[in-house]
């Protein structure tokens, strides 16, 4: 946690943002895997832990008074029953007060203070949830049918936070490099283990031992296989053989809760086939060139484009792609190896704030979300700001069944060398990933450097454990 006077701050900043009526601001609850008493793993909310710092707390909720600019938080003490199971844990009032919270109340009493603010003509502000649990929670508390509570819940208290969250703080991007420590960790560990005959899941296990080990766990669950062009495969149930690519994309969370996540693609084996090489040298290219393209007021979109063209370039070069390169990427040709966006948002969530909505936090007046195949995944496109942490990652993929539906349709045939392209369809694909700060002149790459150039890389990986 931070200050407690942090967290008072930034209360008192939301409250005059949203300028009246009650915020509803719930911690989150256990999940059971398959009885009450059996729970996955705790995450907490990240809008949660912005206002109020509690990592470790189940079940409590904060109600701030935009008019009054009182706080409450309700929540339940433990009896007996629980603290067998427990041992002594600290009480509601003295977890409020860590975060500067002065008042607590019993979790039962807040229904009726709901109700009575709800007789009183008050507005009360609550965010979209985005689990069953609270979804059914805010339903009774509200008297709004769960399948409504979407479009009442407030878009002021949505911009308002957005408009806090998106600007890191020197001690929030502490915390990220936090994350980045241990995800230097989990990848350089990956690399060495990139051999023939080892198993995925001995990956994807040992790095997410690290997590645990050295922070909260992962951030997201690990995105690791020799099957790269699947852009999110959590599925680690193959051998490693060599000649293949291993891509992992993984994150860790800080003990905060601030996230990392980074992308690493290695050949397995140690050595890049000739084959292999200049896909990966396109990408990092890519990715090296548009990291220095961000500095304030650049359009993320515009980065991202250029991305594309410079991949676009590179894989013509190659006899993949023909014709005009500008031409080939307004059209939305280039999709064909790199359907997804550029990069995200990145804080308390690994994918900033996007429950409260993707294009909230990343669009805005000056750019509208496409809905061309591929850039209209593009999660964030708005011209970027000092103290936006955001991803960059390239990716070019060999998607097997999306080569063959556009061969089919014909798409794209001015610009698609589809012959070729049946050539690498067992290749895979390569995703190479950072986090960046952006600074008042520019940018700042956050982390220790994890290794990415093909001599790096080629030489971590031959090394082994």
């Amino acid at each position: 946690m931070f200050a407690a006077s942090t967290y008072t701050e930034r209360r008192s900043v939301l409250r005059k943002a949203v300028g009246n009526g009650l915020i509803l601001l719930p911690a989150n609850n256990e999940s059971p895997m398959n009885y009450p008493g059996n729970t996955y793993s705790f995450r907490q909310d990240g809008t949660w832990l912005y206002y109020l710092g509690l990592h470790h707390v189940a079940g409590m909720v904060a109600v701030l008074d935009a008019d009054s600019g009182e706080d409450v938080v309700f929540g339940d003490d433990l009896g007996i029953d629980d603290v067998v199971w427990t041992g002594p844990l600290p009480t509601v009032a003295e977890l409020a007060k860590s975060c500067g919270v002065g008042k607590t109340r019993p979790l039962a009493d807040l229904k009726t203070v709901i109700d009575q603010a709800i007789r009183s003509g008050r507005r009360i502000h609550f965010l979209p949830p985005y689990r069953h649990d609270l979804q059914q929670w805010l339903s009774m508390l509200t008297g709004i049918k769960h399948r409504h509570l979407d479009q009442h819940a407030s878009e002021t208290l949505k911009k308002a936070i957005i408009a806090q969250r998106a600007y890191k703080t020197d001690e929030e991007v502490g915390q990220i490099e936090e994350a980045l420590e241990i995800s230097y960790d989990m990848h350089t560990t990956a690399m060495k283990m990139a051999a023939p005959g080892v198993h995925e899941q001995s990956i994807a296990g040992t790095i997410e031992g690290i997590a645990l080990k050295r922070g909260s766990g992962v951030a997201f669950p690990i995105i690791l296989s020799i099957h790269s062009e699947i852009l999110h495969n959590h599925h680690h149930v193959n051998t490693l053989k060599a000649g293949q690519f291993l891509c992992v994309d993984s994150g860790a969370a800080a003990n905060s809760g601030y996230a990392s996540d980074i992308t690493r693609t290695a050949p397995v084996g140690g050595k890049f086939t000739e084959k292999q090489k200049p896909i990966y040298e396109a990408v990092l290219k890519a990715e090296v060139n548009a990291i220095k393209a961000c500095k304030p007021g650049v359009p993320y979109r515009d980065i991202h484009l250029q991305a594309a063209r410079s991949m676009t370039s590179d894989m013509k070069a190659l006899g993949l792609m023909k014709g005009d390169v500008d031409e080939a990427v307004a059209a939305g040709a280039h999709a064909i190896f790199f359907p997804h966006g550029l990069g995200h948002m990145m804080g308390l969530d690994v994918h900033d704030m996007e429950g409260l909505g993707e294009d909230l936090v990343g669009y805005d007046a000056s750019v509208r979300r496409s809905d061309q195949f591929g850039l209209k995944w593009l999660r964030l496109a708005r011209p970027l700001e000092p103290g936006f942490v955001l991803t960059v990652e390239p990716g070019i993929y060999f998607i097997p069944t999306l080569i063959d539906q556009w061969k089919a349709e014909g798409r794209h045939k001015d610009f698609i060398n589809y012959e070729k392209f049946e050539a690498y369809k067992g290749l895979g694909g390569v995703r190479i990933e950072d986090d960046v700060l952006v600074t008042r002149d520019g940018h700042r790459v956050l982390g220790k450097p994890i290794p990415k150039s093909v001599s790096e890389v080629e030489a971590i990986t031959a090394t082994g454990l």
